[in-house]
């Protein structure tokens, strides 16, 4: 319990700072709104408002989200569950007892950003995390503000604990950066296949510096490609990877996020990550 209420302070502590650059998307509008109504108006920070500070730090957290279909643009009801307990979080298609869960996601690879301009809507928060081994995202959002904050600072509560239950002997400011964290760049970029003889097909590229991933999907939200020009190579030990870029400014940005990450030194945790991606 102790350790318990002292993750849950220090949390509410980053809560408190919109500012502080240790979250993802910490000068999101719907963050800097529901931070301001939390100080001013609800007076969460305050003795009296202390209380409502529990709904999203108390180690279990539940709702309904709209969630955007596998393969559909249609958005959809959804019951999700978070749990400190077994560190998950789960989401359901029907509320009948003898349905299980659609997805049981493991808070240790989970991810939440807000994504108001991808995905078109001012409370959007996109949800990334490791199934087997391929990254998913869920795009998910709410029509109220303090609601889909709620989640998000108890995704982030979740997170947190998990990484001081993983991670015991890190310091508080190590574990930081890792609670959520921004993309370093996100965009289009043509791709081909590893005989670099085939037709080149436009793919959604996430390059995570945190966790030094470059990540793509078969789309954004839903597009199709078109023959680009700008080229980008990357090698790796095992294999040569070519990108096209639609213009030489994108071709340029992604080349200097791509120097900005393998100009950092590899942590502990990255020889760890390396080495399961050899297997």
């Amino acid at each position: 319990m102790a350790n318990h209420d002292r993750n849950k302070k220090i949390l509410l502590e980053l809560v408190k700072q919109p500012d502080n650059n240790r979250c993802a998307d910490c000068g999101a509008p719907v963050l800097r709104e529901q931070w301001i109504r939390a100080k001013y108006e609800r007076q969460e920070f305050n003795k009296e408002g202390m209380h409502l500070q529990q709904v999203y730090s108390s180690g279990l957290y539940e709702g309904t989200l709209w969630k955007k279909g596998k393969d559909n643009s249609h958005y959809l009801k959804r019951r999700f569950v978070l749990s400190e307990r077994d560190f998950t979080l789960r989401y359901f298609t029907s509320d009948a007892p003898s349905k299980g869960p659609k997805a049981v996601i493991a808070v240790k690879t989970l991810n939440a950003i807000f994504q108001p301009e991808k995905m078109g809507h001012m409370h959007g928060l996109q949800l990334t995390y490791q199934q087997e081994d391929h990254t998913r995202n869920l795009f998910v959002h709410h029509e109220s503000g303090q609601e889909i904050v709620n989640w998000f600072n108890a995704i982030r509560a979740t997170r947190f604990a998990y990484l001081k239950t993983a991670f015991p002997t890190a310091s508080d400011s190590e574990l930081f950066p890792w609670i959520t964290r921004n993309y370093l760049k996100e965009g289009f970029m043509e791709k081909t296949g590893p005989l670099q003889r085939e037709s080149f097909k436009k793919r959604w590229f996430v390059l995570d510096a945190q966790e030094r991933k470059l990540l793509y999907f078969k789309t954004q939200l839903g597009t199709r490609g078109n023959k680009w020009k700008c080229g980008v190579i990357v090698e790796t030990p095992e294999r040569q990877f070519v990108f096209m870029c639609e213009q030489e400014r994108e071709q340029k940005e992604w080349v200097d996020a791509f120097r900005q990450v393998m100009l950092r030194p590899m942590l502990p945790q990255d020889f760890t990550t390396e080495a399961k991606l050899r297997r």
